[in-house]
């Protein structure tokens, strides 16, 4: 079998360096990294699990005892908030004999039971019963320790409400890490958010790798020609680029959002107290690699990419707001309109991470070139993810 490129050489170093190499002269990565099945399975132990990455939100799991599986980088993930409110993520596997324990979104209102042995394990984690491990009526069996057999905790951090994981256990302190983007956006409190299940949420499943999920959302060079509606609004030249390589995000802005929801002129709520610079302002970014975030005065929302395989992307959608009173009866056809809004605006992308994901079977594409006036923010997001490559060796 031949060797991968990304397996080092000349041929790895050669495709890194044209990604690294200023903005005029760069291209974007192999199409390898888009198609190959094996990269695939390379970067979810390589990239992915090293990193602290987005598998969704805490708002899909509300109430105590809420459960909800999620794979993630080819390993299957309990996303659980206990009884005692605590947001946690767990290894979806009994210590046992490694049945996989939770198939569906379910409330636990007592214990998890494993469906082989019925092993139980407590919400937070701990083994509490183990019956018949001795035999018929014995629930023990010496020196057995059961406080060494819960369930294996994943590492995990929520930042306005978006919920991260860094598999590998070896990534830099959350706190360090969300530093760059939690003060850009200071002036927002994380505590004001607000959400309706009713009207607020959706996904998307789309055929591309995530990679081009998180390129198109960094430009904004497309939107007079995929997004005319939102382009009426919210114009081309009304946009700001983003890129923060070290701090690992990057996307783009505009000072003139005003979306018409409704013919009556009602709008949602600002934010209180949030700074008047903010009013009409808007700001897109990917974190790097799996969140996409929009932030505006009167509402946010979190895209969670969950990678399956090279081709396939599911996006899902959740959109809060920052005051009770936009979750209002009054206002429900309000949320409604915002919804199918940022629905369509990512449907109307589909056709376009779609048609590049197809385009990569191409032998003639050898990783493009970029504008360098309007697509910096894809540039970053190419030279993290070149770095990235190089610091797994």
């Amino acid at each position: 079998m031949a060797r991968s490129w990304w397996s080092g050489g000349a041929e790895a170093s050669a495709a890194l360096a044209a990604v690294m190499r200023p903005i005029e002269q760069a291209s974007g990565p192999p199409n390898e990294v888009y198609v190959s099945e094996e990269f695939a399975r390379w970067e979810q132990e390589f990239l992915l699990a090293r990193s602290w990455a987005c598998i969704g939100t805490g708002r899909r799991v509300p109430e105590p005892g809420d459960a909800r599986p999620i794979a993630f980088a080819g390993a299957p993930l309990i996303l659980l908030r206990g009884h005692d409110g605590e947001l946690r993520v767990f290894h979806n596997v009994c210590s046992h004999r490694g049945m996989k324990l939770i198939e569906e979104p379910v409330r636990i209102r007592g214990t998890i039971r494993c469906p082989y042995h019925s092993w139980t394990y407590d919400p937070d984690g701990s083994l509490r019963a183990t019956p018949m491990i001795g035999g018929p009526g014995k629930g023990c069996v010496p020196g057995f320790d059961k406080s060494k057999h819960g369930l294996k905790p994943v590492r995990s951090a929520t930042w306005f409400d978006a919920v991260f994981v860094n598999l590998s256990g070896d990534a830099e302190p959350f706190e360090s890490w969300i530093a760059p983007l939690a003060e850009r956006w200071e002036d927002f409190d994380p505590a004001a958010l607000r959400f309706e299940d009713r009207d607020s949420s959706c996904e998307l499943d789309v055929a591309c790798n995530w990679k081009l999920a998180v390129e198109n959302f960094c430009e904004a060079y497309h939107l007079p020609w995929i997004h005319p509606g939102l382009n009426s609004y919210s114009r081309l030249e009304d946009h700001y680029l983003i890129a923060d390589e070290d701090g690992g995000y990057a996307g783009q802005g505009t000072a003139a959002y005003r979306a018409q929801l409704v013919e009556n002129g009602d709008a949602f709520p600002a934010m209180p107290g949030l700074p008047p610079r903010w009013h009409g302002k808007a700001e897109y970014v990917a974190l790097f690699p799996t969140a996409l975030f929009g932030i505006h005065a009167d509402h946010f929302y979190t895209v969670t990419l969950q990678p399956s395989g090279p081709g396939r992307t599911v996006e899902r959608i959740d959109i809060y707001y920052f005051a009770d009173e936009a979750l209002e009866d009054r206002r429900t056809g309000m949320r409604q309109a915002n919804a199918a809004l940022w629905r369509g605006i990512f449907e109307e992308d589909r056709s376009v991470v779609e048609g590049m994901q197809r385009g990569r079977a191409s032998p003639a594409y050898r990783g493009g070139v970029l504008s360098p006036v309007m697509e910096g923010a894809t540039h970053c997001f190419y030279r993290w993810f070149a770095r990235r490559l190089v610091a797994a060796g």
